[in-house]
């Protein structure tokens, strides 16, 4: 029977991941809208892969209990603000607590991942401790820039 590595102790760190390249998109769909009971139900694996030409939604939240940490726990987020949809450009791992910039302005950090309209897009969720933003608040444009960057990040 397989064992899941993050909650199963058979890794001796709680987080293996050491250096890893960033993750680059562009923009190609901005969001307008929110939620105060949008039920997302964040998986418990910290890791995501982003092969180049995927398109996945970015969504905000404020909701203390999505902020990144490395317990790795189902987690349901109702209050969101949906951000935009991007395509990658740069493939390769997301991780939960990466720091998400569009166009060279810091968003928030990697909360989690949601999978409920896979296998068409992931919803990343990225956390805030400022207000949760739509795409439209944040004033994004089509094809501006995204970057996801961790630990090391390009070593």
């Amino acid at each position: 029977m397989a064992v899941e590595p993050h909650t199963g102790g058979i890794l001796d760190k709680e987080f293996p991941y050491v250096a890893k390249s960033d993750v680059e998109g562009r923009l190609v769909c901005i969001l307008d809208a929110r939620s105060e009971t949008r039920h997302m139900e964040l998986i418990i694996q910290p890791s995501r892969v982003v092969p180049k030409h995927e398109i996945h939604e970015l969504v905000m939240t404020d909701d203390p209990v999505a902020a990144p940490r490395r317990v790795f726990e189902p987690r349901t987020i109702d209050r969101v603000a949906f951000v935009c949809f991007f395509l990658v450009t740069r493939g390769g791992l997301l991780l939960v607590g990466d720091t998400v910039e569009i166009d060279g302005s810091v968003v928030g950090q990697v909360a989690g991942f949601d999978l409920t309209h896979a296998p068409n897009h992931m919803n990343i969720l990225v956390y805030t401790t400022g207000e949760r933003r739509t795409g439209l608040d944040l004033g994004l444009a089509l094809d501006q820039r995204i970057t996801f960057s961790g630990p090391n990040a390009s070593m």
